[in-house]
């Protein structure tokens, strides 16, 4: 089939310049290695994992494909040079981050051949990590089921664009080849999805779910921060619709036990737990009330997106869910969107007199 070379796809040793998102739980395994053995670039989502689960994770991937993948890491966690070591071990290829990881992190990285791509929402972050020694850079437009920030991926991406020298990829907002095409036209090395890999068949995610995401519109996500304190790209659950309804108070109680249920689950102790909130409010990311509701947001997601339980669970969804109507392979999907992608910059090329 056909190829589109670019910076990403060199610099990372894939087919196609495509990247499937870190997702939490959501991006395991199975999808990653799916993704990789497609052509593309599968990241396997941590935050979720325990450092045990990690690597569990990282030696089933490299099991089931002999082509480059990533992780993404949490670089404020307590234990973040722990899984830099596990990336170090296993010759993981690429290191994503959704925080940016400070420059000795970045550097350690690097010193092991390990590519480094941060996800950023603002031109001034992507000079920041460039100068750092960042590979690349991941930047997602307000369209997108993340929190960096309300400006449109079509804004966003041509200021980024203009502000570093090195790889940008976009994200937000993407699902097909016409996304593809428009993105490598402003600039860009390549795409990011989230949804539209979530909604594919080797997603470990519930059917029942994945059909809920099929049945909304361009207008059925909400962003929210009343989850966590951070702003996120919800579908629009009666859960949801709960939450948006009720005051900081109300919310402070459920958001404890969550907190407890997390710390089990994650294996973390408390001290690591009270590590991560002391970092987090000296770097003025987060109040005291937002830490104490962000434990909300990774058993509610487990609830949704693995339990399949939608009244007790949410469903992070960036705002392209309106538009996407199958569940492919991800082999079926890569390859669809690589033929419209080459296809629509032909036809670009027929304007040119």
């Amino acid at each position: 089939m056909s190829a589109l070379r670019t910076p990403l796809t060199d610099l990372v040793g894939v087919r196609h310049p495509i990247v499937q998102t870190g997702m939490g739980w959501v991006a395991g395994p199975r999808l990653v290695s799916a993704t990789a053995n497609a052509g593309a670039l599968g990241i396997l989502a941590s935050a979720t994992m325990t450092l045990a689960e990690l690597e569990a994770a990282i030696v089933e991937v490299a099991s089931r494909t002999d082509q480059p993948f990533g992780v993404n890491l949490r670089a404020d966690a307590g234990d973040a040079a722990d899984r830099v070591d596990l990336l170090i071990k296993h010759g993981v290829k690429v290191a994503s981050f959704a925080l940016a990881p400070k420059a000795d992190l970045i550097a350690r990285l690097k010193d092991h051949g390990i590519v480094v791509i941060p996800s950023i929402g603002a031109a001034r972050h992507a000079e920041k990590v460039a100068a750092w020694g960042a590979d690349a850079v991941m930047v997602q437009g307000g369209e997108g089921g993340g929190h960096t920030g309300p400006v449109a991926t079509t804004l966003l991406l041509p200021s980024v664009l203009d502000a570093v020298d090195i790889p940008v990829i976009a994200a937000g907002g993407f699902f097909d080849g016409r996304g593809l095409a428009a993105a490598l036209a402003y600039g860009a090395a390549g795409i990011g999805m989230g949804t539209r890999f979530l909604l594919t068949r080797e997603s470990t995610v519930p059917d029942s779910v994945k059909q809920r995401y099929l049945q909304a519109g361009l207008t059925d996500t909400v962003v929210t921060s009343k989850v966590d304190g951070m702003p996120h790209r919800m579908l629009r659950t009666p859960l949801v619709e709960e939450v948006e309804s009720t005051s900081l108070v109300q919310r402070i109680g459920p958001a404890t036990r969550r907190a407890i249920e997390f710390k089990k689950s994650s294996g973390m102790s408390w001290w690591q737990v009270a590590r991560d909130g002391v970092r987090l409010k000296r770097a003025g990311e987060r109040s005291l009330a937002q830490m104490a509701l962000a434990a909300n947001t990774p058993m509610l997601l487990k609830a949704g997106l693995v339990d399949g339980d939608l009244d007790a669970g949410v469903l992070a969804s960036g705002q392209v869910v309106g538009v996407i109507e199958d569940l492919p392979t991800c082999g079926e999907l890569i390859d669809r969107i690589i033929e419209q992608a080459v296809a629509h910059l032909g036809q670009a090329g027929d304007y040119l007199t």
